[in-house]
């Protein structure tokens, strides 16, 4: 038999019918999902199987995941965004949502040794913390900020903070805006963890307030971060560490 015969006879090895039928059926793709609760590391190993499961995912079920997991954020991020598209991609913003990028030493911010990233179990972003990492002149912008995820790094060093955060319309921004009438070079070493682009300093822009550091439990001029042309924000700071007075304090209460 001839390839052009067997070709004929099975049709499904080729064609439009074979991209709708089972896994790779959006709908019985949805369902599955739901009905797992959007896992998301079974999203991560679906989405890795082949390069159509990977644009299906990319396409509709990262948006799906973003939206059930965090479905108030994702609405104000969504919030007059063209045919609701986020900046650098719903898989990008999943990959902020949910993992820890680590750190490594940067020109402002030095560690003896580096960090390595991982799967946050739980996460808590706020537009609240947001604001405190905004200038005056650019509190009208919209931010999320998680809670910094600590990280031990000796018992002769304080804990290391790491953290991630999301700008709403970031291109319509005040904080790009200012960044660009500055003129603000972009960083030369640090590239953003969740979209690859070319990222800023907010040290170098001098555009971190003094109340980012109280937000985040840390002082002043102990922490860096940068933030990359699609709006994801990332960095790091040296967390205080907690007296033995506020520990009792917090034992009795």
């Amino acid at each position: 038999m001839s390839a052009t015969q067997r070709r004929r006879i099975n049709p499904l090895s080729h064609g439009s019918k074979s991209d709708d039928s089972g896994i790779l059926n959006e709908r019985i793709l949805l369902l599955v999902f739901e009905s797992i609760k959007w896992d998301l590391q079974v999203l991560c190993l679906a989405a890795s199987v082949n390069h159509k499961l990977r644009a299906i995912a990319k396409r509709l079920l990262w948006q799906k995941l973003c939206v059930y997991r965090a479905p108030r954020m994702v609405a104000a991020l969504a919030n007059g965004a063209p045919n609701g598209r986020i900046g650098g991609g719903w898989d990008a913003l999943a990959q902020l949502m949910f993992f820890c990028c680590g750190c490594e030493s940067t020109r402002h911010f030095m560690l003896n040794q580096p960090s390595p990233g991982h799967f946050a179990r739980a996460s808590r972003f706020s537009k609240t913390s947001g604001r405190s990492f905004l200038t005056k002149k650019c509190r009208g912008d919209l931010l999320f900020i998680s809670d910094p995820c600590e990280h031990p790094m000796g018992d002769k060093e304080d804990d290391l903070g790491i953290y991630r955060g999301v700008f709403r319309g970031f291109m319509r921004s005040k904080t790009r805006a200012c960044l660009i009438r500055r003129q603000v070079a972009f960083d030369d070493r640090v590239r953003c963890p969740y979209c690859g682009t070319r990222v800023w300093s907010m040290t170098t822009a001098r555009l971190i307030p003094k109340s980012a550091a109280k937000r985040l439990g840390s002082r002043e001029g102990r922490l860096e971060y940068f933030v990359c042309v699609n709006g994801h924000l990332h960095g790091a700071c040296w967390l205080v560490p907690l007296s033995s007075d506020e520990v009792c304090d917090d034992e009795e209460e």
